[in-house]
């Protein structure tokens, strides 16, 4: 008899038969709120109709045409969506499977193009579990440990983290100020511009906490790569796609600053409602730098997950489910935050659109991941999926569906403020 491996650790202890929405159900039949929606890759829901429409038509056509062998329609006819999409100018597609893939395939490329060496990471961020993304994480020990020698030319830089910098005092401005002096001190003592090929940042913080950064910041990231053409490199593995409330999460920054543009994008989770896909995106002139080689894969941009990749494009812009993101992302703030005015153990609220923290501390302001833990279960066992995350697994994070209406809100909501009054009395 085989067994799943016993370092898989499930949040929850659900066995799902079927999911609709937002909604899951288990085999005894009872309904569970999914605000997990598989770590925000099931965008439109469980079994969006119009997506199973799109995959099961696609099944019976064509599951695998590779796509350095051959082309086919569902590839071309969501690259052509891509481009009206993307940020100006990222008009060259890459695809292949997994976040962890498209990271590597950023680094290879970034690396090709410039023939620099070096990559600047940001404490806190998570780009994926492969030995090359591994050793450009900084969200959590786990992801590296064990896996020595990692990837060398990583250097890691502060992001600017109001959370962490709390007992001096510091907010954003502070932490903002800090985080940019000392990108300056990384490029004169450890990693030289002319040996720096890239900044590789998430708009918001996923696995690191759910800590969105900021204009001045993406300003400043932008400009010092401009100066010493270093390529800047925007991971939306988990913030593209309406998640927090606008197309891509740098939207929120670009609003107050159009400069602040990225070289080369990283896309992956959201883009097809479950089925596997990711990819990088840049402009023709960068991506031609590629080595002959370097790109490719045996499953990359499949023809059925293409197919739901472009139906999913098609229900978030026909259901205006980045415009539900941003209205219901407010109200599931506005209501974790009367909960947490209740119960000082939630230090803050805090996220963009539908990708919201609840940070938990002790009575001594110390990170507390196991009241985290202990909330997380109980609103599990109440019937609310939730997971954790941040450096000590001190938050719990709602990161439902982008359709969720108004009363699913409310419901997580209640089930939310129950399941913290049983843990904290």
């Amino acid at each position: 008899m085989a067994n799943l491996s016993p370092v898989l650790k499930q949040a929850t202890s659900v066995v799902a038969t079927r999911g609709e929405g937002v909604y899951l159900y288990d085999e005894s039949g009872h309904r569970h709120l999914d605000f997990t929606a598989g770590i925000g890759v099931t965008s439109t829901g469980h079994c969006h109709p119009r997506v199973v429409e799109a995959a099961q038509q696609q099944v019976g056509q064509l599951i695998h045409g590779q796509y350095t062998t051959i082309m086919h329609e569902p590839l071309i006819r969501l690259t052509e969506q891509l481009g009206d999409v993307l940020p100006q100018g990222l008009t060259s597609l890459f695809f292949s499977n997994s976040g962890s893939e498209a990271a590597e395939a950023a680094l290879r490329l970034a690396r090709q193009a410039t023939g620099r060496p070096n990559i600047v990471v940001f404490q806190g961020g998570f780009h994926g579990r492969t030995v090359a993304a591994a050793s450009m994480t900084t969200s959590g020990s786990k992801f590296r440990a064990g896996i020595s020698p990692l990837m060398p030319g990583v250097a890691v830089s502060p992001f600017p983290n109001p959370s962490h910098y709390r007992e001096f005092g510091w907010g954003e401005e502070e932490a903002t100020d800090f985080a940019l002096k000392e990108l300056d001190l990384l490029l004169q003592t450890q990693s030289s511009p002319a040996d720096t090929a890239a900044f590789l940042v998430e708009p918001v913080l996923g696995e690191g906490g759910y800590v969105p950064g900021n204009a001045r910041f993406f300003a400043g990231l932008r400009e010092r790569a401009d100066r010493h053409g270093i390529l800047l490199i925007i991971d939306e593995v988990q913030t593209g796609f309406g998640r927090t409330g606008r197309f891509w999460g740098l939207d929120h920054f670009r609003d107050m600053n159009p400069e602040i543009a990225p070289d080369i994008m990283m896309f992956a989770k959201g883009i097809a409602s479950g089925f596997p896909i990711s990819g990088i995106a840049a402009s023709e002139e960068l991506m031609s730098k590629a080595r002959p080689g370097s790109q490719g894969g045996t499953y990359g941009a499949n023809a059925v997950a293409c197919a739901a990749a472009s139906a999913t494009l098609n229900v978030i812009e026909d259901e205006g489910l980045v415009e539900n993101a941003q209205v219901r992302g407010e109200q599931l703030r506005e209501g974790l935050r009367a909960v947490a005015a209740e119960h000082p153990a939630i230090a803050e609220v805090r996220g963009l659109g539908l990708m919201v923290a609840n940070e938990f501390r002790d009575e001594n302001g110390s990170p507390d991941g196991a009241t985290a833990a202990a909330v997380q279960q109980e609103a599990a066992n109440r019937g609310l999926l939730l997971l954790t995350c941040g450096p000590w697994g001190e938050v719990v994070r709602f990161i439902p569906a982008l359709v969720v209406d108004s009363a699913q809100v409310d419901d997580a909501v209640q089930i939310w403020k129950e399941s913290v009054a049983a843990v904290m009395g």
